[in-house]
């Protein structure tokens, strides 16, 4: 037990706490403000204008056009793109990495390559292991870490900047908690159904339904507990620290994870308790 808790992450990340402490327990119970270093302050125009909006919906819709006129990843800017090219006789690269590409695979499947980007993304940023992809990874450069390390870093999904994609979308996301979804809220009570413990290392037992669970560095959960039910016997509940929500169901107009009530969530050592029913 004393040997898994050591290995949590690396020993740098980019949010100025020290892993260890951000992966915590301790640090879930009594979380601390979290920024990614220099994305605000390298997209100033950017948040001044989201602070003119009135509702999120303004918001999700102001941010999603920034993207889409910074990343190039509009479908209509990429077919004109691509017919102006074909008509100078110009190969096009067909494939435009996009933030949104990778929250439709994760939806899909959470084990898919799109879903080992995003957890390189939460390793890279944050610092924290991840603890499965596929399986256990409960050592690193061992064969299911390497099978990992090459879908995290495919060339296919690392073109047009896609982390610094999801590092303004998690600072956008916690922009739109504090200001309309979670305003004062240090914590959100959100739900997790699992079907077995294969992916969910139990570090202590508090008491008969508490535990402490070490949760994937990068997880779903859902803000309805009917929802999560769905997905598994054994129901989750934790309550969340807002600074580890990377993305919820209602921040964009557009909605590439179809679960209602769904949020993605920075993992860590979290104090849950389970039921059966």
């Amino acid at each position: 037990m004393q040997e898994a808790r050591q290995r949590i992450g690396h020993s740098t990340n980019l949010v100025g706490l020290a892993t260890d402490l951000l992966g915590s327990a301790a640090f879930n119970d009594h979380p601390l403000e979290l920024h990614l270093s220099g994305v605000r302050e390298m997209n100033k125009n950017l948040f001044e204008m989201l602070s003119f909006s009135e509702t999120l919906p303004d918001a999700g819709d102001a941010f999603y056009k920034y993207m889409m006129a910074m990343f190039g990843i509009d479908p209509e800017q990429l077919e004109q793109e691509r017919a102006a090219a074909e008509q100078r006789g110009v190969k096009v690269r067909r494939y435009r990495s996009s933030f949104l590409r990778l929250l439709k695979g994760w939806g899909y499947d959470s084990n898919s390559p799109e879903g080992a980007v995003l957890k390189g993304w939460v390793e890279s940023r944050f610092g924290l292991f991840p603890t499965f992809h596929k399986s256990k990874l409960d050592r690193v450069g061992g064969p299911d870490w390497a099978s990992y390390v090459e879908e995290k870093m495919s060339s296919r999904f690392h073109n047009n900047s896609i982390y610094t994609q999801l590092d303004m979308l998690y600072e956008f996301c916690q922009w739109g908690l504090a200001r309309y979804a979670a305003p004062g809220q240090s914590h959100v009570r959100l739900y997790r159904g699992i079907n077995s413990f294969d992916e969910h290392q139990v570090l202590e037992r508090v008491d008969k339904k508490t535990v402490v669970m070490r949760v994937n560095n990068l997880a779903s959960f859902s803000s309805d507990r009917s929802v999560a039910d769905c997905f598994g016997d054994t129901i989750l509940t934790a309550d969340v620290p807002v600074v580890k929500i990377v993305f919820f169901n209602t921040l964009l107009p557009i909605h590439p994870l179809k679960g209602e009530g769904e949020y993605l969530v920075v993992g860590g050592d979290y104090r849950v308790t389970a039921s059966y029913f």
